[in-house]
């Protein structure tokens, strides 16, 4: 009987041993047959020398911390003079610091100024009438370079758009230029069913 005992110890003994050898080989065969383990290129790194004031949206959602969301916003609110600008996109700071050394501020190409449409001047209006647009103020409106081309002005204030030829195009103190679905798609609203505000 105690010999019956002691081989059902060992035996068992043998058998929890087993196991256990077992799952510690099939542990490293497992993590041989994978490899290392392989970071993306989000973690690594590996993206580099993205400029924020021109890269397109792929380019800048491979950073770390940045959606295909967020690229929408940075593209949105160029042109940026610093990486810390990028908060204004609604980055956090310490996404803006994870991703400092992967991206660089270009200089901000120049945008073509669209001309202004020719007006006609009523009969017997003399040519002097004929004046820049100005404010209520009665101060000459400056109109921001970028425009044209399809793009609407937003007035970050008012949440409201003004499209070309609209009074306010590009002469809001803030404001930028972004394509009219992108505007809707940020809650902006038609300045024409807003009853022309600013």
């Amino acid at each position: 009987m105690k010999i019956k005992r002691i081989l059902l110890g060992i035996s068992l003994f043998a058998i929890l041993f087993a196991t256990v050898s077992f799952a510690q080989n099939a542990t490293k065969k497992s993590s041989h047959a994978t490899g290392p383990h392989k970071t993306s290129s989000k973690e690594s790194g590996a993206v580099s020398g993205v400029d924020i004031n021109s890269a397109p949206e792929q380019e800048l959602d491979k950073l770390p911390g940045v959606g295909p969301a967020t690229a929408k916003k940075i593209i949105a609110g160029r042109p940026y003079t610093s990486v810390a600008d990028l908060s204004r996109a609604g980055l956090r700071p310490a996404t803006i610091q994870k991703i400092t050394p992967m991206v660089k501020v270009g200089a901000v190409a120049p945008m073509a100024t669209p001309m202004p449409a020719a007006t006609s001047t009523p009969a017997g209006t003399p040519a002097k009438q004929q004046t820049k647009r100005t404010t209520v103020s009665g101060s000459p409106q400056q109109i921001a370079p970028g425009g044209g081309s399809g793009l609407v002005w937003v007035n970050k204030d008012t949440k409201i758009y003004h499209k070309q030829g609209d009074r306010w195009y590009g002469a809001t103190k803030h404001g930028q230029y972004m394509t009219e679905a992108d505007a809707v798609k940020a809650g902006y609203h038609d300045s024409k069913q807003s009853g022309g505000k600013q």
